[in-house]
């Protein structure tokens, strides 16, 4: 465990996690009136589980580090299940979209402020305070 892992915990990885599924919320959003668009998430507790235990592992110097200690990017895009799907293929349901979006920005923000109290503990901590 590095010693970043062990002074902000998990915060870096949930906020990139957090920004991943903004950007796939937000691309749900602006094709809502895509014919045949299948709206797109990701299973948030899948993918820190995966980011905090280490999913994939290198096994050669030359690899690429698939989890980038950071984000599961690894973890497949589920489609969502539409609860009433449309004439035209699309799945995207818009008032759910912008409820996922706004819970997913508040949750952002709370790991945000996380992140930023521990960074500020940290550094009255090397300051002696």
């Amino acid at each position: 465990m590095s010693f970043t892992d062990r002074v902000f915990g998990v915060s870096g990885q949930a906020m990139a996690l957090r920004s991943q599924r903004l950007e796939l919320i937000a691309a749900n959003l602006a094709n809502q009136d895509t014919p045949g668009y299948k709206a797109r998430d990701i299973d948030f507790a899948a993918a820190m589980q995966a980011a905090t235990t280490g999913g994939l592992r290198r096994t050669h110097a030359r690899h690429l580090d698939a989890n980038g200690g950071m984000n599961g990017a690894d973890q497949p895009l589920l489609y969502r299940v539409p609860n009433q799907p449309s004439l035209d293929g699309n799945t995207v349901d818009a008032q759910r979209e912008h409820a996922e979006f706004m819970d997913n920005a508040i949750r952002y923000q709370a790991s945000l402020t996380i992140l930023d109290s521990r960074i500020k503990s940290t550094q009255r901590a090397i300051r002696g305070e």
